[in-house]
């Protein structure tokens, strides 16, 4: 018998998840259906570039929403443990990147919340599975997939 994958979210994730699937339903599907109907009007569809990407669209759409549905079905909840001092699942990180002198604030996510444009990062990342479990004045070496090596200094947890 095959394991259900079980997602983990923050909170915050979830009614992310939550609003973009809203979002999908009500707004991103009428839209859509508008635009197929429009490109039916259009006569015919075998050379109807403008159906052909409403379809595309579509499938899309509720592709993601699938996604989404199943996320939803086999998710848990991440608690934050406020008490701890240690880098964990659903805490903000500040660190000293020592090469460059940089500091930087990462919050760290479960996978599927991972943005690293916005500072979100996973903890199944090599920063995250690095600094896990580390403490604020920890200094350690991070490993990148391309075998780069980077230093960083932990300075704070919120």
């Amino acid at each position: 018998m095959a394991t259900k994958k079980v997602y983990e979210l923050t909170q915050s994730g979830l009614d992310q998840l939550k609003k973009e699937l809203q979002h999908l339903k009500d707004v991103r599907r009428v839209e859509n259906l508008e635009a197929l109907k429009e490109a039916r009007e259009q006569g015919d569809l075998s050379e109807n570039a403008d159906y052909d990407a409403a379809r595309n669209e579509q499938a899309r759409i509720e592709a993601r929403i699938a996604e989404i549905e199943v996320i939803l079905k086999n998710v848990k909840i991440i608690k934050i443990n406020d008490d701890s001092t240690s880098v964990n699942i659903g805490r903000a990180v500040e660190l000293l990147f020592v090469e460059k002198n940089e500091t930087k604030k990462f919050h760290l996510v479960g996978t599927i919340e991972a943005d690293p444009l916005n500072h979100k990062i996973s903890i199944e990342s090599p920063l995250g599975k690095a600094i896990k479990g580390r403490e604020v004045g920890e200094v350690v070496t991070i490993k990148s997939a391309t075998n780069k090596q980077s230093t960083v200094k932990i300075l704070s947890i919120n």
